[in-house]
């Protein structure tokens, strides 16, 4: 980002790009909460990611629709340009934990976080400014008809500025901007966290477990989500709050039922809470002995008018869900996902 402040044509050819806006819509979630269970462990994306970046990275991802912007893309960027510091400053006049100059945060930022200012030391709204630029500079880095990977061309544009990609057709012979592209394309691996599940076969199950997948590390929102992806929860009842405040309403992600309505959706429409699922697939129960991926795995407070949660089995004992209120999309074992008491049987859509 040093380099910006000699660039002052990339922000002048970078504001004629319109800003991706959020499409997700809310619907309507009338699941319980999970209930917290010991045991098991998480794997998925963002790996040794300060909590507090990971909604708004999530976010910000999703927002481009752009492939190549993985939330592992931003992270190691976020960690190369500031070690997830917030109040990070260089000494050319960088600000924040994605080090925006003054002049390109006036193109860029915006309140995302909704309290009242916009300001490049906040999370929330320098990591969704870095991801609307950062999507943009893909844009560009495709249509260009240079060479390259548009990552490293994107990359390139943040830190030394379009204008000098412009310049180069390329990448920028700048010993700074060169290791900077190089080491974020290096470290980003550091932040996907654990092996990716691996799904073998084919069918609609197995399909349907490998979209969802691709969403470990998604924060729990509840009454978020749905067939298009994440979306903003909602607060109802005793659900959405986390030690008494109501966070549901600030978090972009899945809650259980939306994670498995999105996993099958086009090809199978699934209803949008888990007991309208059960019911919708009862006629096909599946005995726990005989669980193939992608079978749906519930669990009731007492008979079917009260399953309180949802799960794609993973396959060798495992389960893919989305949990509760503070947690993300996790694999974790069947047998610690929720109560066991609490199990209520299995489906194959």
């Amino acid at each position: 980002m040093k380099l910006l402040i000699r660039a002052a044509a990339a922000v002048v050819a970078l504001l004629v790009l319109a800003v991706t806006g959020l499409m997700a819509m809310v619907l309507v979630d009338g699941d319980a909460e999970a209930t917290e269970v010991t045991g098991g462990g998480g794997a998925g994306g963002l790996k040794g990611v300060p909590e507090e970046f990971h909604t708004w990275i999530l976010k910000a991802a999703e927002e481009c629709k752009q492939p190549e912007l993985t939330p592992a893309l931003l992270a190691a960027q976020l960690y190369q340009e500031s070690r997830f510091e917030t109040r990070a400053r260089s000494h050319v006049g960088a600000q924040g934990p994605a080090q925006f100059m003054p002049g390109t945060w006036a193109t860029w930022g915006r309140d995302s976080d909704k309290n009242g200012e916009a300001s490049p030391w906040d999370i929330g709204d320098a990591v969704m400014a870095q991801g609307r630029m950062m999507c943009s500079l893909i844009k560009q880095a495709k249509s260009s008809g240079y060479g390259g990977d548009a990552r490293s061309l994107a990359l390139a544009g943040y830190n030394a500025g379009w204008g000098a990609v412009e310049k180069y057709r390329g990448i920028p012979p700048y010993a700074e901007t060169q290791n900077y592209v190089r080491i974020i394309l290096a470290t980003m691996k550091q932040f996907e966290g654990p092996s990716r599940l691996q799904i073998e076969g084919s069918g609609s199950g197995a399909d349907a477990l490998r979209k969802a997948a691709g969403r470990l590390g998604t924060p729990y929102a509840y009454g978020g989500g749905g067939p298009q992806g994440p979306s903003l929860g909602f607060c109802s009842g005793g659900g959405g709050y986390r030690n008494g405040t109501c966070v549901a309403d600030d978090t972009v992600g899945f809650d259980c039922s939306s994670l498995v309505q999105y996993a099958y959706w086009p090809d199978l429409k699934l209803p949008r809470t888990a007991a309208a699922q059960y019911g919708a697939t009862s006629d096909r129960a599946v005995s726990r002995q005989d669980l193939k991926p992608g079978d749906l795995l519930f669990w009731s407070h007492g008979g079917s008018g009260a399953i309180y949660h949802v799960a794609l089995y993973a396959g060798e004992g495992n389960v893919l869900h989305a949990p509760r209120t503070g947690k993300t999309v996790e694999l974790v074992a069947l047998a610690t996902a929720m109560p066991d008491a609490d199990y209520y049987g299995a489906t194959r859509p």
